[in-house]
């Protein structure tokens, strides 16, 4: 998977924002948040999508335990169910 190229995380208070920067990707209909866990995921993913080009399930579990103290079994649910709601929102593809 990789991330969809001009989304960018952007600090708002307390919560992060997916903002489009190009006229394309905006879509005044839907503001996409997230919590810290999320917007470190984010990170992780646009990171290796910038680097190697995609991205990895498993290589973004592998940083949510390095991050926090979670069990491996509960952070890859975490991390299939933010992946889930990145395709659906339009910010990842396959």
């Amino acid at each position: 998977m990789r991330t969809i190229e001009g989304f960018k995380l952007r600090k708002l208070g307390n919560e992060y924002i997916l903002v489009g920067e190009s006229l394309s990707l905006i879509n005044f209909n839907k503001m996409i948040t997230l919590n810290e866990t999320a917007a470190f995921l984010w990170e992780q993913a646009a990171d290796s999508s910038a680097k190697s080009g995609a991205f990895t399930a498993q290589a973004l579990c592998k940083a949510l335990c390095d991050e926090y103290d979670v069990d491996p079994s509960q952070a890859m649910t975490d991390v299939d169910a933010t992946i889930h709601s990145w395709l659906e929102a339009g910010v990842i593809e396959n």
